[in-house]
């Protein structure tokens, strides 16, 4: 079976705007959350989030492209443009007639939509932008990008919720494997920091407004966030035989359904998808010094994921370092595992595991090695990167250091 590697990586989120900031705010354990700026935020009860701040659209389109890009895209577009520029590829003749791009996202444009219905109800327009369905579909970012970089394979959108970057990920790995494409850009784009997405989320009572603390014995909830990660993916020899550097290699990736409840995860299913990827990767549970965690900072999220987790690897548990940089660039919903992938890109690449920030005291029911508020050093060579989301659909991936 042909190997899977990255070869390019870009990111914008609330820690940074490329690859290297946010690296630079994950080994400084520095949090990217604080108070949220939008219309209309004195009427919500959440105010906090993790917003790309500053970000000025025109200083990286032009007029008539802004007008057809939702926030989400935008983040979708720059994020791939910084990944394609690393990897060093040009997408022309046979390499664009084969290679695509896959996105994650669960929002889509949700901006576009939130100011779309603002105008209509409560401005009492009778008529909105003509862009409004090219801006908000799900699938606008996969095909903006797609056009911006040439690619003329397989692209398409997979949207599940939490989980959304990590099954298109997995998506794209099973495209190279099979030999369907010989590249494909994949990864995740968010933007739901708006005042209906936020207030739709509020609804379900597992927010936090004051910090995001996974694992932590005083946390109190989940905090949204923004942005978006995007990587090349490269059959192995392909990238070999041009010279590309690799930064790490995806060796696995399994796909599991609770089929049990539509919000509360089950442990069952975690342990199935962390399970899968170290069999569909070779490796055993010792090969894996580090889990990047979907750690949410909900009480049911944070204390069944280290159950599954304590199953999975069983005595190997005490010597695994656990971490959620969620705590960090909060919760990116569609986008956050894409974002996350970087945290395991930096640890196999620069011995550098991120740490769980804002943590103040342990939680019994979660008996992990969560690493603490500080970065640390050590030697990774294989680690695993959790997505469990909304509706018990779960992807994890497995990555090793070349």
């Amino acid at each position: 079976m042909r190997r899977v590697v990255i070869t390019g990586a870009g990111t914008v989120n609330a820690l940074g705007t490329d690859v290297a900031a946010t690296m630079e705010a994950m080994r400084e354990g520095r949090s990217g959350i604080g108070p949220l700026d939008l219309p209309d935020a004195d009427r919500l009860t959440i105010r906090i989030g993790a917003q790309v701040r500053g970000h000025d659209p025109a200083a990286h389109f032009d007029r008539q492209r802004i007008a057809m890009l939702d926030r989400y895209a935008q983040f979708a577009l720059m994020a791939a443009g910084q990944a394609v520029a690393q990897a060093g590829l040009t997408f022309d003749a046979a390499l664009a007639d084969r290679s695509g791009v896959i996105l994650g996202t669960s929002g889509g444009g949700l901006i576009t939509q939130d100011e779309s219905y603002r105008e209509v109800y409560a401005h009492g327009k009778n008529r909105v932008h003509p862009f409004v369905v090219p801006r908000l579909m799900n699938s606008a970012a996969a095909a903006q990008i797609a056009m911006a970089h040439n690619l003329m394979g397989p692209s398409f959108t997979v949207s599940s919720a939490c989980a959304s970057s990590n099954h298109a990920i997995a998506q794209a790995v099973q495209m190279i494997r099979t030999g369907m494409a010989p590249v494909m850009l994949t990864g995740g784009a968010e933007a739901m920091l708006c005042f209906g997405g936020v207030k739709a989320w509020e609804g379900l009572r597992v927010m936090s407004n004051d910090t995001c603390r996974p694992f932590c014995a005083t946390r109190s909830g989940m905090v949204q966030g923004e942005g978006a990660g995007v990587f090349v993916l490269e059959e192995r020899d392909h990238a070999r035989a041009r010279g590309a550097e690799i930064l790490a290699e995806i060796a696995g990736v399994a796909m599991t359904s609770d089929a049990f409840d539509i919000v509360m995860p089950s442990q069952r299913g975690a342990e199935r998808a962390m399970a899968g990827a170290l069999a569909d990767a070779g490796l055993d549970a010792g090969d894996v010094a580090y889990v990047n965690a979907h750690g949410t900072a909900t009480a049911a999220n944070d204390r069944i994921e280290s159950a599954a987790i304590g199953r999975v690897f069983g005595v190997r548990t005490d010597g695994l370092m656990v971490s959620s940089t969620k705590s960090m660039h909060g919760h990116c919903i569609g986008a956050t595992g894409a974002i996350e992938l970087l945290a395991c890109i930096m640890a196999l690449r620069d011995g550098v595991v991120a740490p769980t920030a804002n943590f103040v005291a342990p939680d019994p029911e979660c008996p992990l090695d969560v690493v603490p508020n500080e970065a640390r050093q050590a030697r990774v060579t294989a680690c695993l990167s959790n997505a469990f989301a909304f509706g018990g659909m779960n992807a994890v991936l497995a990555l090793r250091a070349v």
